[in-house]
């Protein structure tokens, strides 16, 4: 009778589990496998469609889509059948070092990504004018300039403008009145800076006026210097009130987006260096990091 028991929970067993294989084999049946859809084919490499569903875009007509996607199905295949040919005829101790090479490439790119995103979250990017200053008063020596840079005015007009004389005057006295009434003129000037107080470089200068070239620039770009020029496309007149040379420390104003800069690059460095020291260290406890004689 016992015998008998036994058989008849091993029996309920064996048929419970067919029941679940079934069940299970049944859903699979149920649920057709989603199977990718092959477009293309180099060797044993595929070319899927979902590879190119992102060149596919509303704006572009049938036309234009089809030659897209065929030029992007030839190059594929050129470049998986140049890869297959090398992997087949390139020497091992060559593949190996192009592998230690991807490696590498493959380590630095992920371990950049997440050191930019831990720099980004904990970098303090405020920078005061005081801690500018202070950069500038200790870096002075490194800020030499590497081109002239002027202190100017300029307007350009054109070369049949008919009341010359007097914005000549007034450019050239440039009072309060004279500043209003240049501006309320603005319109009739092809070009006009009238903020002499910031730096630009002589080559940012000869960019605006055409007539002043490297051959002619020491002609007219003289402190206190006003100068009038003509060519083809206007006349240009001038007022320089204050010029460094190359070789000059440039001032602060000039150079302080780069002293940002310079600023942000230190923090980074330094907060990239205690974060390696840390993760040595909590390594080393952890047990995670050990070096052998």
């Amino acid at each position: 009778m016992r015998y008998a028991v036994m058989i008849m929970n091993r029996s309920s067993f064996l048929l419970l589990t067919a029941l679940v294989f079934l069940c299970i084999s049944c859903d699979g049946l149920l649920k057709p496998k989603e199977e990718k859809e092959v477009i293309a084919r180099a060797g044993d490499k595929f070319l899927y469609k979902k590879d190119i569903e992102p060149l596919l875009k509303s704006s572009n007509s049938p036309q234009d889509s089809a030659i897209i996607v065929n030029n992007y199905i030839n190059n594929w295949a050129r470049r998986e059948l140049l890869l297959s040919k090398a992997i087949i005829n390139l020497p091992e101790e060559k593949q190996e070092e192009y592998n230690k090479l991807v490696a590498g490439y493959k380590a630095d790119l992920y371990t950049k990504a997440y050191t930019d995103a831990l720099v980004a979250q904990a970098q303090d990017t405020t920078i005061s004018n005081s801690q500018i200053q202070q950069f500038y008063q200790a870096e002075k020596d490194n800020f030499k300039l590497s081109e002239r840079l002027v202190k100017l005015r300029f307007v350009a007009l054109p070369n049949q403008f008919l009341n010359k004389e007097e914005v000549v005057t007034r450019f050239k006295r440039f009072e309060e009145q004279d500043k209003k009434f240049l501006d309320s003129i603005a319109v009739q000037f092809k070009k006009m800076h009238l903020n002499d107080s910031i730096w630009v470089s002589t080559n940012r200068v000869m960019e605006e006026i055409p007539a002043l070239t490297y051959v002619n620039q020491d002609n007219y770009l003289k402190k206190s210097q006003f100068f009038e020029l003509q060519d083809s496309l206007g006349v240009y007149l001038g007022k320089v009130t204050n010029i460094l040379e190359i070789n000059d420390v440039a001032p602060m104003s000039y150079v302080t987006p780069n002293i940002k800069q310079l600023i942000l690059n230190r923090r980074k460095i330094a907060f990239l260096k205690k974060l390696e020291t840390e993760l040595l260290d909590e390594a080393l406890k952890k047990n995670e990091f050990e070096i052998y004689d």
